[in-house]
């Protein structure tokens, strides 16, 4: 009989956690959702610079098209321009080749953010405003002339 209740009291003391334990616990718990936090922040200041490489693609591509598009012999050299796309200012360069065959000619079309504008340059605190964000290389044909 002496027994049972020695028993009971074991049980007793096994049933809950002490608080050193509940402390190490939360320790725990803190350092990971602090790990998950920071790597969501991480994430979010990727965003923008995604975001600057998404459109600055798109400028280059724009560029390419309109070209096609227009049926453009363009001289021989490099060209600089702006444009704006999706709210942001790009700085682009394209540099004319070229090519073996005279009828075709090579464009390298380079995108960096706009010097100065505080959005793009902004999404990337590592790198410089001028390190290019897109580069796309097309082909434009000089149409052979019609005879008369």
């Amino acid at each position: 009989m002496n027994e049972r209740p020695q028993a009971d009291r074991r049980r007793g003391r096994q049933a809950g956690f002490t608080l050193v334990e509940v402390l190490v616990a939360l320790a725990i718990v803190s350092i990971a959702l602090l790990a998950a936090l920071r790597a969501a922040a991480q994430s979010t200041g990727n965003v923008g610079e995604l975001r600057a490489r998404l459109f600055a693609g798109w400028v280059a591509e724009n560029r390419l098209a309109e070209h096609r598009a227009r049926g453009d012999w363009l001289p021989l050299g490099i060209q600089r321009g702006k444009e704006r796309e999706g709210g942001l200012e790009f700085a682009w360069r394209e540099e004319v080749i070229a090519t073996p065959n005279a009828a075709f000619r090579r464009i390298d079309v380079f995108v960096s953010a706009a010097p100065g504008d505080s959005n793009t340059s902004s999404t990337s605190s590592t790198s410089s405003t001028s390190s290019t964000l897109a580069h796309f290389t097309g082909f434009v044909v000089n149409p052979p002339r019609a005879i008369r």
